[in-house]
């Protein structure tokens, strides 16, 4: 009868997490239901992808695609049911981490690591924005759970379940493969986290089963994805060293993406000795960030690039935390959930926090779809049946705010290789309703015949700077070869 109280202990840490995780999850559903928010750049491509099931994208695999078609299908296509997945992965991941702790470190452990998890700033965010690590994240989370337990207990079930979850996180982001790496380390510096060759290979085969349809897409076309992955690596560029200041710009960065509290107690960790486990999810933990920071060094990366290093680390740092330096975790924690508090307050109103300059630290996010109901109307009132634009920002809010309109929107033909999703798929042909509007920062090539329509210059928002105009093309004479290369939007990385 010893282990009767130790049940009944795990029972009652399992119900206060699982009620945390629910609250937490109720009220950014709630925000959802009331945020004013255009669709980011990417996040209205990856609607686009919903409405196109495939295997495979031009920037990203497919599953965000997926999640959002089937949840636009389910519950509507709303700007809220686009963004519900947010708040729902990330809960299960946090009660998936915390399943993890408390296996590892004890039933508060897994109560303290699912809170934790929870209100880290990057969950916060990713409940209001919806992006691949979003998506990511509970299989990847779902897939240590279950190499853990393979490494404890061993067969097939385990074996086949850890593949398929890894492969279903290669399915939402290549990061994914970022477990190997740490999986390697862990078995070399911790004894309990190997796992027998046979097991190791119906892993292997359970992820190459999932992801293959995937790989076998890229193969044919092109391998699109793949190619767009390196381009962002950028690691044939050419700028004379290394990019000691895109490193410090990483390290900063990822104080914020956690809680300054939480991965200050990452850094320390390893130079404290922790024990076997605790190893483990730190080799998961370092294995990604120094990959990363090797990239940051080389070429720059974006701080969400080193994401899924804090699943593990997220599991090791709070149960440590907990157990040796309580006052420090409790605040971090608390800091941690007054920051998830914010970020929705601040989306609520992007446009009410401003720099010295007077321009909107969240501008990008305001204004999209007023650009594209003034191109739309403009559009019906010349009765013009096609929108051509260059700009993927200005074409991803077109397709999804005139989803109704009954016009067919279209980007300006590539020369050479697609430099986007928009010049694969929707590039201007000869086939295309004329007159066409056509909208950009600079005028229609010479030769065409273009009369102008309007000016769509914006005060605020996220076209404040970019001094669009329109004009109607009477019949086909666009090529990227005539036209400079639009600027980045953003996003997409």
């Amino acid at each position: 009868m010893a282990g009767a109280p130790d049940a009944v202990q795990s029972l009652s840490a399992s119900r206060r997490a699982l009620l945390i995780v629910a609250a937490v999850t109720l009220a950014r559903i709630a925000v959802l239901a009331v945020l004013p928010l255009d669709l980011w750049v990417d996040e209205a491509q990856y609607w686009l992808w919903g409405q196109h099931p495939d295997w495979g994208y031009f920037s990203k695999p497919p599953l965000i695609g997926w999640t959002i078609g089937a949840f636009t299908w389910l519950f509507g296509d709303s700007l809220f049911a686009i963004r519900l997945p947010g708040p729902l992965f990330h809960g299960a991941t946090a009660l998936i981490l915390g399943r993890l702790a408390g296996d590892l470190f004890g039933p508060r452990a897994g109560l303290w690591t699912a809170a934790a998890y929870v209100t880290l700033p990057m969950a916060a965010l990713g409940s209001v924005i919806i992006s691949t690590d979003t998506i990511l994240a509970p299989f990847y989370a779902g897939a240590l759970l279950a190499w853990h337990r393979l490494a404890q207990r061993g067969g097939a079930g385990w074996a086949l379940t850890t593949g398929a979850l890894l492969g279903l996180a290669f399915l939402a982001k290549y990061a994914a493969l970022y477990f190997l790496p740490g999986a390697v380390l862990a078995a070399a510096l911790a004894p309990g986290w190997r796992v027998r060759w046979r097991d190791a290979a119906l892993v292997g085969g359970a992820f190459a089963l999932v992801a293959a349809p995937n790989l076998l897409w890229n193969l044919a076309n092109d391998l699109t994805t793949l190619a767009h992955t390196a381009q962002n690596m950028d690691w044939d560029a050419d700028e004379g060293g290394l990019d000691w200041d895109g490193l410090a710009e990483f390290v900063a960065a990822q104080f914020a993406v956690i809680g300054p509290v939480f991965f200050a107690a990452l850094v320390a960790m390893p130079l404290r000795r922790p024990g076997a486990d605790m190893t483990a999810l730190l080799c998961h933990a370092w294995a990604v960030l120094a990959i990363v920071m090797v990239q940051a060094v080389v070429s720059g990366a974006n701080a969400n690039w080193g994401v899924v290093a804090y699943f593990a680390g997220t599991a090791a740092v709070m149960s440590w935390l907990m157990a040796n330096h309580r006052r420090s975790g409790r605040f971090g924690l608390a800091l941690n959930a007054a920051v998830s508090l914010l970020i929705p307050a601040l989306f609520l109103a992007p446009l009410a926090l401003t720099r010295p300059s007077g321009r909107a630290y969240l501008e990008r996010y305001a204004g999209r779809s007023e650009m594209s109901g003034r191109i739309v109307a403009l559009a019906q009132d010349a009765q013009a049946g096609t929108v051509i634009a260059r700009d993927r920002g200005v074409l991803a809010d077109l397709f999804y705010s005139g989803r109704d309109s009954g016009l067919t929107f279209r980007s300006v033909p590539p020369a050479g290789a697609p430099g986007d999703y928009y010049q694969q798929r929707f590039a201007a042909g000869a086939g295309d309703a004329f007159p066409a509007l056509y909208v950009d920062d600079v005028p229609p090539p010479a030769g065409c015949d273009a009369t102008p329509v309007a000016d769509l210059a914006a005060a605020r928002g996220a076209y404040a700077r970019k001094n669009l105009s329109a004009w109607l093309l009477a019949s086909p004479c666009l090529s990227q070869t005539q036209i400079a290369p639009a600027r980045t939007d953003g996003g997409d990385r």
